[in-house]
């Protein structure tokens, strides 16, 4: 049997979306625009960023809100779940930065996302992509290694990585980029999700 691979999108499906969090303690609406909302991850950061600067918010102040977020409710008893009959991959476009409180509370998955630059007054001076397009890369790498990939995700920029992937589920994506791309089962409860993916090892 050929041996599988799960990739996972973090935000929206296991822990809370980052921005919005931020942007519901500062009050700074304009911060709650996600890759649910800009296909262009490119325009969508550096928009983020020029807010950031404009109202003197520094990385500390994002990790301060970070501290306070735990997992979606089910999230850590669903990854344990599927870690215990395959391999699982977070693939985010998340930062290193701001990923490491929550991978602890998560039991320390393998994660991979992008980095910041941040300047020496702890301002976020710029953002490094580690790959452009990076789920879908390592989608198609893991393929490479002979692997089956079973992937889900509920935005945007995860799209190419569900079209890429032998299997692609939605989970928790909004009604409007599920009409978007019908091709993808959608789930919203944790054990359907952990249903069909199951189902799809065999």
């Amino acid at each position: 049997m050929q041996q599988t691979i799960v990739t996972l999108d973090l935000e929206g499906v296991l822990v809370p979306e980052i921005w919005i969090a931020v942007a519901e303690k500062t009050g700074i609406d304009a911060l709650r625009r996600t890759t649910r909302d800009e296909p262009d991850y490119d325009v969508l950061m550096k928009g983020r960023l020029d807010i950031l600067r404009a109202h003197g918010l520094k990385l500390a102040d994002i990790q301060a809100v970070i501290d306070t977020l735990a997992p979606l409710d089910g999230a850590k008893a669903f990854l344990d779940e599927l870690r215990k009959v395959t391999q699982v991959v977070l693939l985010s476009d998340t930062f290193e930065e701001f990923a490491q409180p929550l991978m602890k509370q998560l039991g320390w998955p393998t994660i991979l996302c992008h980095q910041l630059e941040v300047a020496s007054d702890g301002s976020i001076a710029n953002y490094k992509l580690r790959q452009s397009n990076q789920k879908q890369h390592a989608v198609s790498a893991f393929k490479s290694l002979n692997y089956r990939v079973i992937a889900a995700g509920d935005s945007f920029n995860d799209t190419t990585m569900l079209g890429e992937a032998d299997v692609g589920f939605f989970f928790h994506a909004p009604e409007s980029i599920k009409k978007q791309f019908p091709q993808f089962e959608a789930f919203d409860e944790y054990a359907e999700l952990t249903a069909a993916i199951k189902g799809a090892l065999v």
